[in-house]
């Protein structure tokens, strides 16, 4: 089972979007889009202070390809 890393070579600003992308086995762009539907309903802030503090907290990708 993989970990939950930031992605190293799906990013857009940190790459946690993708990280969790690859975690869940789903396209990134249906994450971010997912992301952006929750910011929206949810005022926004919760959204952004988790992204921040997942780019702070989550591990990089060690994987080679």
């Amino acid at each position: 089972m993989s970990k939950l890393a930031k992605s190293s070579k799906n990013k857009m600003v940190s790459g946690v979007l993708g990280g969790i992308a690859e975690y869940v086995g789903m396209s990134a762009t249906v994450v971010r889009v997912l992301f952006v539907l929750i910011m929206i309903a949810t005022a926004v802030f919760p959204c952004v202070v988790g992204y921040i503090v997942a780019a702070m907290v989550l591990p990089k990708d060690t994987k080679v390809n």
